[in-house]
């Protein structure tokens, strides 16, 4: 009897393997349903650090707008994007802390200020931008640094990254910035233009696409020095940096593959503006990130646009946040009265 009863259950067994067989035998072994794309909102500023992600922005652009009009054609494994270009940071930072932004084109500086306000909350992907400050001059009197000593210099930026960057290499290349110099600080770039065209100054500090703008009104106007390369120079590790891109960490946390995705696809673009200048000016053109393409064409190759990511990306950030950290512990968001403030830790630093 105990026999018959186990051949009976045999026998229900294979039934039953038989018909599960029978109602996968139609499925493709690898037709798993594809993960659903994640939409990144991103945010950049207009000028230099945004002029990397215009091919990204225009090859996404039908995408996601297909994706969003429920084409029933249109299918995508990777990232959708939703971009916003804004005149200033502090359109972007609220947004970012807020949550309605999961990444942000922003000063370097300022990518270590969200990170103490948040307590951690923010992580940098990338540095996008090195440095895009320039000494011009009408006139050749300036051929290093050690010519500006006694010269006025107009700039614009001061408690900000160009006034840090100026005096720091002026320091290190022994001058005084506060005895050896007089920095006419302007509230912005196009008065120091102004005081240039005008006869009032014939030194000053400033950035591209600035710097362009003023040698097509001053066709004499000359790049004295590159203060990157003077940067450089110093060889200590750091590089003179202007803009990176941070993401929310919960956002990283939870979209590992849409992080990395998008790390391919902007380093791919930035490849492509660098390569194709003269296209890649109309799109920055067309998009509003600078008025003109003659302009941006110009302006393009000395913009020092990048995708540095991982240990070199740390290892370039965190020199320039240190040299900061020097000059003003508040430039990179340290509060004396919270110890829990002070330069980026390890945290900070995605993928390195």
């Amino acid at each position: 009897m105990n026999v018959w009863k186990k051949s009976l259950a045999l026998c229900l067994t294979l039934m039953m393997l038989a018909s599960l067989a029978a109602c996968g035998g139609d499925q493709e072994p690898d037709e798993t349903p594809a993960e659903e794309p994640v939409t990144l909102r991103v945010a950049a500023l207009k000028g230099p650090t945004a002029m990397g992600m215009v091919k990204l922005m225009d090859d996404s652009k039908p995408v996601t707008e297909a994706v969003e009009e429920e084409h029933e054609d249109v299918g995508t494994s990777g990232n959708l994007y939703d971009f916003t270009l804004a005149a200033s940071a502090d359109e972007v930072t609220p947004l970012l802390i807020q949550g309605e932004l999961d990444m942000a084109c922003v000063p370097a500086n300022l990518a270590s200020v969200l990170y103490n306000r948040t307590k951690g909350e923010i992580v940098t992907l990338a540095v996008n931008t090195l440095g895009v400050l320039y000494m011009v001059e009408n006139g050749n009197a300036v051929q290093s640094l050690a010519d500006l000593k006694g010269k006025t210099i107009v700039a614009a930026g001061k408690g900000s990254t160009p006034e840090y960057a100026l005096r720091y290499l002026l320091s290190e290349n022994g001058i005084d910035p506060d005895a050896d110099v007089v920095i006419d600080w302007k509230s912005e770039h196009s008065e120091c233009v102004a005081a240039l065209a005008s006869g009032a100054a014939t030194v000053a500090l400033l950035p591209q696409p600035f710097v362009t703008v003023a040698q097509s009104k001053m066709p004499d106007l000359r790049v004295a020095l590159d203060l990157t390369e003077e940067w450089d120079k110093l060889d200590n590790g750091s590089a003179l940096l202007t803009g990176v891109v941070v993401a929310r960490k919960d956002f990283v946390e939870e979209h590992p593959t849409a992080v990395a995705t998008f790390l391919e696809d902007y380093g791919a673009s930035v490849s492509w503006v660098n390569e194709n200048t003269a296209d890649a000016a109309e799109l920055i053109a067309g998009y509003g990130i600078v008025d003109s393409a003659a302009v941006a064409e110009k302006a393009l190759p000395y913009c020092n646009i990048v995708c540095i990511t991982g240990a070199e990306m740390k290892e370039k950030l965190s020199g320039y946040l240190q040299v900061l950290f020097d000059a003003d512990p508040a430039s990179v968001g340290a509060d004396p009265a919270d110890e829990s403030t002070g330069l980026p830790g390890d945290d900070f630093y995605y993928g390195a």
